[in-house]
């Protein structure tokens, strides 16, 4: 800005203010708008603000306050400052003292927020815009990609890219040589795959406190549910992947899915899923770690949750266990912590701030205890019943987790599914992990270390999951009548 304004530029740290000297810090700023006002025009930027300028009604030491007294009189005095301009800083513009935002002394508060799509595209571009780049890198796509990455992240993002690329070249390069041959150099191309690899290591900032490694679940790696995947599909993927089309159509994804059943169902592993094959930010939150003893400090969490993810939208907020956190109000304790927890996720879910491309999916195998407030259309938009497999599913559930192991010939899945009615998704993958069990077993039982012969001879047989299926029997029937239509729960 200051080469832009052929002005002079004066630029401090706020914590560079401070000294252990009595007045001394005072002294320092008053010689800088001194000095400001001597070779004006001048800009005068203050970096991390909060740090010498905090709410003095939240400061002990008389340091601070002291400071914000001088920074005020300087800013907004007796005195016209003249041809200077002050510029502050700050990622915690609620810590500055509340006499400093007013017109007069920072007449303009500018927020500087998260770019969107077609701002990760511009920086994109001039953080390559030296940089060798392949035929095969398009950076539209990496831009879509990128959500909720700042100015910082990208940067870094384009740096470790360009760190794989010569990666490749420093076998042929000799570190004792002045200068690296012609043919080497010519040699350093940035590539579409040293960018994904480097996203892989990155994370978002503004997510850092809340992002988790997304698991490698895909869609195919679910049996059944094919009802459940598909409302998910809609929620999530379509708004991202046909957005004119929703655009046109001035449809409205739902903002929220609840999931519920009985325990082993795959409404988890939905959620899993999910974060896998969407390409929006994840953020999984267990029920119980929004609740905290100390008054107001649950209600933050949630407040911080889903700030968070509108910062980074379009973002999925997974909630496990959330019967834990949002019961029917008036069934708390005497802390009423829960009831305050219910309110404001009510508030954030459908109320004045709106939740741009943030989708919240809840999982619960109690829905008999959750607010019905929560149960309507604007908030849990949609319930989805998460049930036992049919036989065709638990066929495919089967298929899934037999996969990549060694099978006997008489090994007969169908007769499998069929003796397996009632079982959920949790018990099949019990019972294929004892089948296996049962073969290691038969394989060591002689006490000796097998021969690679013997290791490649042992195979799963029938009698193995039929020895499984009548330890792991049909659990979910019993479970299952707790279950009804979520109608009549609610009624």
């Amino acid at each position: 800005m200051a080469g832009e304004t052929s002005s002079n530029f004066i630029s401090i740290g706020g914590p560079e203010i401070m000294s252990k000297f009595y007045g001394e810090s005072e002294g320092k700023l008053r010689e800088i708008f001194k000095e400001a006002e001597e070779n004006s025009p001048s800009i005068i930027f203050i970096d991390e603000i909060d740090s010498i300028a905090p709410k003095r009604s939240e400061v002990q030491g008389e340091e601070e306050r002291r400071i914000v007294a001088q920074l005020l009189s300087l800013m907004d005095g007796l005195n016209a400052r003249g041809k200077v301009v002050v510029i502050g800083a700050t990622n915690r513009p609620n810590s500055i003292d509340e006499a400093l935002r007013r017109p007069g002394r920072f007449d303009r508060e500018i927020e500087i927020g998260v770019p969107d799509r077609q701002g990760r595209l511009e920086i994109l571009q001039i953080h390559t815009r030296g940089m060798p780049l392949d035929k095969d890198v398009d950076l539209a796509p990496i831009a879509d990609r990128t959500h909720g990455y700042v100015g910082a992240d990208l940067a870094a993002l384009c740096r470790e890219a360009a760190m794989a690329a010569l990666r490749r070249v420093l076998p042929d390069v000799n570190v004792e040589d002045e200068t690296i041959p012609t043919d080497v150099l010519n040699r350093i191309c940035v590539t579409r795959d040293d960018f994904t690899d480097a996203m892989k290591g990155l994370q978002p900032s503004t997510m850092r406190e809340v992002l988790i490694e997304k698991p490698n679940v895909k869609w195919e790696d679910i049996g059944a549910l094919a009802d459940a995947k598909q409302e998910l599909k809609e929620a999530v993927e379509w708004p991202l992947k046909y957005g004119k089309v929703f655009a046109h159509m001035n449809a409205k994804p739902p903002k929220g899915i609840l999931l519920y059943g009985p325990p082993g169902t795959g409404k988890t592993m939905l959620a899993k899923a999910v974060a896998t094959e969407s390409e929006a930010n994840f953020i999984s939150v267990k029920g119980p770690e929004f609740l905290n003893k100390w008054v107001g400090e649950s209600e933050k969490a949630v407040r911080e949750t889903f700030r968070k993810a509108r910062q980074a939208s379009p973002c999925v907020i997974f909630m496990d266990e959330l019967d834990s956190v949002v019961p029917v109000r008036g069934t708390g304790g005497d802390s009423n912590v829960t009831e305050r927890v219910v309110s404001q996720m009510l508030t954030e879910m459908d109320g004045l701030e709106p939740m741009n491309d943030v989708v919240v999916i809840g999982a619960t195998n109690r829905p008999d205890m959750i607010d019905p407030a929560l149960l309507r259309p604007g908030r849990f938009d949609k319930s989805i019943f998460v049930g036992p497999p049919d036989e065709e599913s638990r066929r495919a559930i089967f298929g899934i987790h037999t996969a990549g192991k060694p099978l006997e010939g008489d090994v007969d899945l169908d007769d499998l599914a069929g003796r397996t009615e009632g079982c959920t998704g949790a018990d099949i993958s019990a019972i294929c992990n004892e089948a296996v069990m049962t073969a290691v077993r038969r394989l060591v039982a002689q006490g000796r270390v097998p021969t690679d012969e013997e290791i490649a001879a042992c195979k799963v047989a029938q009698d193995d999951f039929l020895k499984a299926v009548d330890k792991f029997g049909p659990k979910a029937s019993e479970r299952l009548k707790a279950y009804g239509d979520l109608g009549k729960i609610q009624e």
